[in-house]
């Protein structure tokens, strides 16, 4: 029996990533987006140039063939090089080693990749193509290009993989409603960009610990936490680093609504950020071309129309960037799709029901985790207690690695599913809290005792860990 065709909405990322996996299972696919091809017409900005890819991302990507592609573009980071206030900074190690670090990767170049690896397997891609409406019941969609032509196409299984502004969540949702909550941050961010060291005076360079084409240590993602706000650095493969500013949106100073212009930017900077206004030489031109961003979650109590539409991705749980798993996650869905599509072809509407109660949980576990991220980051990192609760993590997971990983490793380094990762994170959190009380210094901490609290007081960590 043939397989239905698939009619994906959102040739990004997750879209296009989605879509080669379906073809290579022998799906026919077609790929409507709204976006001109950025192969032709050049990446368009206005979201962030680079990415944190994990273990989870990079899985799905083995499970494609493109791992290997995708690691020769990107930048390892090996932990967080935390830039305090006083201008001393210090690495805090994602990972035990080498084996456990995040890449950073250029959006737009991995974009192009997975586009030219779906092309490659036989998926059909129409670009500059807007989703305007959808028929579910006559199965067919209206669509408009970008000098406002309107055409009517059939469609097979619609999956929406076109973000977090779902042109197809607003359709399905018009249908039946879909129990739609977007939660709203309050703060946003703003893209500034440190260039490569050889377009850098000597004498900014020879303070800012830099390495060869890098004004920065290039293997760390770096940030400046400030207590309610901060910066971060991500390393580019051509030697720059895409800066974020994170603030309030609105409110007391600092907040965006406090820095009307580059000049106002500039003064909070050279107070806040010692030294690196002056690795940033385009800040005026920066603060003031680039949006300011907004940073929400959503949450859909339904991901599905029975069995004619679905949505993944940000499409369907979108979050925010704190602990760099958006992409992550979504390319996670891909894989548990595919295989789902595969197994059974022609129960469209069991395989959707079945992708929303496995991935529904953990895409709830790690927005939780995301939003507790950003406050890690800008606030903990710095903080005393925070970095005994972390020594004693780490003396832990050398002393009984079948009982203790840090949270963060589970999430980065691991395939546990994230809805394990929060609940046993909360439960170790809880022990290592207990133990700090009753000796708030590490050094005084019987070690040993601490092991025998954990494992007498938690069952073992899934013996299968990593890839």
């Amino acid at each position: 029996m043939a397989q239905q065709p698939i009619t994906l909405i959102g040739g990004g990322l997750v879209g296009a990533l989605l879509a080669q996996q379906l073809a290579q299972r022998g799906f026919a696919v077609e790929v409507f987006e709204k976006r001109p091809d950025p192969r032709r017409a050049g990446f368009l900005g206005g979201r962030s140039i680079n990415l944190a890819l994990a273990e989870r991302g990079l899985q799905a990507l083995r499970h494609a063939g493109l791992a290997d592609d995708v690691l020769q573009r990107a930048v390892m980071m090996r932990g967080r090089m935390v830039h305090n206030h006083d201008g001393h900074s210090g690495l805090q190690r994602y990972g035990v080693d080498d084996s456990e670090v995040i890449w950073s990767v250029s959006r737009g170049a991995l974009n192009m990749l997975l586009l030219d690896a779906a092309e490659a397997a036989g998926v059909n891609f129409h670009f500059g193509q807007s989703l305007a409406a959808a028929d579910f019941d006559r199965q067919r969609i209206r669509l408009v290009d970008h000098v406002g032509i309107e055409r009517e196409q059939s469609v097979g299984l619609l999956i929406g993989a076109d973000g977090a502004g779902s042109a197809l969540r607003a359709a399905i949702n018009a249908h039946t409603p879909l129990g739609e909550r977007i939660e709203a941050l309050g703060h946003g961010y703003k893209e500034l960009e440190i260039p490569p060291a050889a377009e850098l005076p000597a004498a900014v360079l020879q303070l800012s610990g830099g390495r060869d084409q890098f004004a920065l240590e290039p293997h760390a993602l770096h940030i400046w936490p400030r207590g309610g706000y901060m910066c971060i650095a991500l390393p580019n493969t051509e030697g720059s680093f895409t800066v974020t500013l994170f603030l309030p949106g609105q409110g007391a100073a600092p907040s965006f609504a406090t820095l009307p212009d580059a000049s106002a930017a500039a003064a909070f900077f050279s107070e806040q950020f010692p030294g690196l206004l002056s690795l940033i030489p385009r800040f005026t031109e920066d603060f003031e071309q680039n949006p300011v961003g907004t940073l929400s979650t959503l949450y859909l109590e339904r991901w599905h129309l029975d069995g004619r539409a679905l949505l993944l991705g940000d499409a369907a749980h979108a979050i925010v960037p704190f602990h760099g798993q958006g992409m992550n996650c979504g390319f996670e869905d891909t894989v548990v799709l595919a295989s789902l599509l595969a197994e059974a072809p022609e129960d469209s509407a069991e395989v959707f029901a079945e992708f929303q109660r496995v991935r529904q949980p953990n895409a709830d576990a790690i927005a939780c985790m995301a939003l507790e991220n950003y406050v890690e980051m800008r606030d903990s990192v710095a903080d005393p207690h925070y970095l005994a609760k972390r020594e004693l993590g780490a003396l832990l997971a050398t002393r009984i690695p079948s009982h203790y990983m840090a949270r963060y490793r589970m999430v980065t380094f691991t395939h546990l599913p994230y809805a394990y990762a929060l609940e046993r994170g909360r439960a170790q959190d809880q022990l290592l809290e207990q133990l700090l009380r009753e000796n708030p210094s590490v050094a005084s901490i019987d070690i040993d005792a601490a092991a025998q609290l954990f494992a007498s007081t938690l069952p073992p960590l899934p013996a299968l860990r990593h890839g």
